[in-house]
């Protein structure tokens, strides 16, 4: 197997027209990242391509395949299981659409494995609005959740939402990923905040979110809804829900 201490986990559904393109940009990096994927049963096809990726990087690229659309945080709970298991030290989160820019994850690389921080986040609002190609009305929706979410918890995080992150293994072996409830929105929101419970070393490294450009979105009404309420409930826990201790760093 190539080496690589770095596992980048990508959730699919219906990505045909990302998926070979965000898998060659990332395996193009100057730092070597293994890749992976995470399938609930496109029926576009998005594996067989995957599949096919995998006889030309068969050291690199890896795939779960599951039986359906079970939802976001159930995809990256599997691969933060999948990742572990496979003792690596840096695990990615980040989407197949190129909303997230492949050339920052040796950034958030970098903010963990450099500069000792145990999650880096790629930040929309850290450093303003770097939103592209969004409607204004869903810019305002997402800035003014996080705006939200920061009151109700206390977190100084500027993007509680985002969905671009790098955790050190020990963040993740260290949170109960058995007892993360929430599957959209609200699931990006309770990491963070778990993490921040269990006092680990979070920063906010800028980055610049552009709206994809190919397929459909997988956002929801109700997947919102979900990190409105959801927040109010991780309010409560964080009042009497005892939280692990961060594991010393070796």
């Amino acid at each position: 197997m190539c080496a690589s201490d770095s596992l980048v986990i990508i959730p699919t559904y219906n990505e045909k027209e990302n998926i070979e393109q965000i898998i060659r940009t990332v395996f193009g990096l100057e730092k070597s990242f293994h890749i992976l994927i995470i399938e609930d049963g496109s029926p576009d096809g998005t594996a067989e391509i995957v599949r096919t990726l995998q006889k030309e990087f068969p050291e690199q690229l890896f795939m779960v395949e599951r039986t359906g659309k079970l939802g976001l945080g159930t995809a990256y709970i599997a691969g933060f299981k999948w990742a572990i298991a496979h003792q690596y030290d840096y695990i990615f989160e980040m989407d197949a659409d190129f909303s997230h820019n492949p050339n920052d994850l040796p950034r958030l690389y970098a903010a963990c494995a450099e500069e000792g921080y145990d999650v880096a986040i790629g930040s929309r609002y850290v450093s303003g609005v770097n939103v592209v190609n969004w409607p204004m009305g869903r810019v305002l929706m997402s800035y003014f959740a996080s705006k939200y979410v920061r009151l109700i918890t206390g977190i100084s995080i500027n993007d509680t939402t985002a969905g671009f992150k790098c955790y050190r293994r020990r963040v993740l072996e260290t949170i109960n990923l058995d007892e993360i409830r929430f599957k959209g929105y609200a699931f990006q929101i309770e990491m963070k905040y778990t993490a921040y419970k269990c006092g680990f070393k979070i920063k906010e490294v800028p980055v610049i979110f552009i709206n994809r450009e190919l397929g459909e979105s997988k956002m929801s009404g109700g997947i919102f809804s979900e990190a409105v309420f959801g927040v109010m409930r991780l309010r409560w826990d964080g009042w009497f829900k005892k939280y692990p201790t961060c594991k010393e760093k070796p």
